[in-house]
């Protein structure tokens, strides 16, 4: 049964195709046909009941007031971004350099084995930033440093004071953690530069899978790294990349670290394994993981402690944002992200026992009083703000069973603060209560699907002034975009040790 028709890739050009989304023996399938490569099919998602369950959260974006491009060539040729994106930049990510100090086998970016380089000046780097902050209606609110390893670069820590200066809210790198490791003061020095959160590459608890997928074993590394990220008061988020055969079977692990670790570790967002750049493609299906499989994997592998059930799109928060816009009269970060682009919950713990923030919020209600009370806002006008407020702290609470709440966080007095006062002191605290859990799956040509990349809310800021869609930059722009901008290598510049 065909759910949708779409544009995709062929995976040996890279030409734009006609693709169908189509529904078989319980997965959910992509096909497309190259008139040069042929047929290509696979998974799209393995589950389609969970597919289907993502799509009431299909949250519709506005996209920019000031697109930088033209529609001329047609999506996804334009990126800019041009006017037929449909959502704002909630993320940007600027490649401060393409040397890293690995050579991994699995590399999405390409690092470290070309013979240019590509790495912004300060100054041009500023300029992205900056473009990033124009965007209307909404300025990116958050900024990651990534590469290649951009703690390689000798002015990193000047970069993050940068990224403050030019108005970021959240600043986080994209790091692979050995020079954290090798260089205890390292974190120090980027925490007192502004830096929030270190988003760290962590692909298991035991040594097999970083020497499969890293080429050495660099849990020690990591290990080292969180330490000395401890030591400075440095937020981390656990990035392992899954790859099934490799590391599948230590989700749960990985999950427990963090609960080890929760005074450092924010949250762990893994992201299933993107065929592209350097990462092999002769084995894509045997080694695909979709968002459905990673949810199974976590019930499993945690006893059903968390469950399939407890995960939600990352666009299931819109309402939040449009109830903030309601009573703040001015525009707000939104996440209208596709719906099949990411899944996520939040867990407490309590006596050493997991509770998943839906085991005690009916989340489906909270977001039901969120929506209604926006449409009572706008309706009645200014003079309907402080009444709806006060109502919001008296209903909102109601979807929180005490009874199964975790006694040591005070959730009722997050949410009215949070919603009555907008408090971010109290958000704050909600976060440093909790573990994220989440997972992003980003596209490669094989099941790469326009729809998605029109919502994307993850972008790569340019030098020559485009912001493109994070999965668009890794499976058509990048080598042109680097060779464009790029210089001859230097032998000296070659290890980024």
């Amino acid at each position: 049964m065909v759910i949708k028709r779409t544009r995709s890739l062929c995976p040996e050009c890279l030409r734009p195709v006609d693709a169908e989304v189509f529904e078989d023996e319980g997965r959910v399938l992509i096909r497309k046909e190259c008139p040069e490569h042929g047929t290509f099919e696979g998974v799209y998602w393995s589950n389609s009941e969970v597919y289907h369950k993502a799509e009431d959260y299909d949250e519709e974006g506005e996209g920019l007031l000031n697109p930088q491009t033209d529609p001329l060539k047609g999506c996804p040729l334009d990126c800019g971004l041009c006017p037929e994106h449909e959502s704002h930049t909630v993320l940007g990510l600027i490649d401060v350099t393409n040397r890293c100090n690995l050579k991994c086998p699995i590399c999405f970016a390409n690092a470290a084995v070309s013979n240019y380089l590509y790495e912004p000046t300060y100054e041009e780097i500023r300029e992205m930033l900056r473009n990033l902050r124009r965007n209307r209606p909404v300025p990116t609110p958050a900024i990651q440093y990534a590469g290649g390893e951009p703690t390689v670069r000798k002015d990193i820590v000047e970069l993050v004071k940068l990224a403050r200066e030019e108005g970021f809210t959240h600043v986080q790198i994209a790091t692979n953690g050995v020079r954290l490791a090798r260089k205890p003061e390292l974190a120090a020095e980027l925490r007192e530069a502004g830096l929030n959160t270190v988003y760290l590459q962590f692909d298991g608890v035991t040594e097999e899978p970083y020497l499969v997928s890293r080429g050495k074993n660099l849990l020690p590394l990591k290990l080292q790294a969180i330490e000395n990220c401890r030591k400075a008061g440095l937020g981390i988020v656990l990035v392992p990349t899954l790859v099934r055969g490799l590391n599948d079977s230590q989700v749960g692990d990985i999950i427990r670290f963090a609960i080890e670790n929760i005074d450092i570790i924010r949250g762990v967002n893994f992201q299933p394994v993107s065929f592209a750049g350097r990462t092999p493609a002769d084995r894509v299906e045997e080694q695909r993981i979709t968002i459905p499989d990673f949810q199974k994997l976590v019930e499993e592998q945690t006893g059903s402690e968390i469950a399939v059930d407890d995960f939600y799109p990352a666009s299931s928060v819109r309402p939040v944002s449009d109830f903030v816009e309601a009573i703040e009269g001015k525009p707000q970060v939104k996440f209208t992200c596709h719906q099949h682009c990411g899944t996520a919950t939040y867990i407490f713990i309590e006596g050493g026992k997991i509770i998943p923030i839906t085991r005690f919020i009916d989340v489906d209600r909270f977001f039901e009083i969120l929506d209604k009370g926006r449409e009572e806002l706008e309706k009645g006008g200014i003079a309907a703000k402080a009444k709806l407020i006060a109502k919001s702290t008296i209903e909102l609470p109601k979807t929180l069973d005490k009874s199964k709440a975790p006694e040591s966080v005070d959730i009722k007095s997050i949410l009215t603060s949070v919603f009555r006062e907008r408090s971010y002191s109290a958000l704050g605290e909600f976060h440093y209560n909790t573990l994220l859990v989440s997972c992003m799956h980003f596209m490669d040509p094989w099941n790469f699907d326009i729809e998605r990349v029109k919502r994307c809310v993850i972008h790569y800021a340019l030098p020559d002034g485009r912001i493109v869609p994070f999965c668009t930059m890794n499976s058509i722009h990048r080598a042109e975009v680097e060779k464009q901008f790029s210089k001859p290598l230097k032998d000296n510049q070659r290890s980024g040790n």
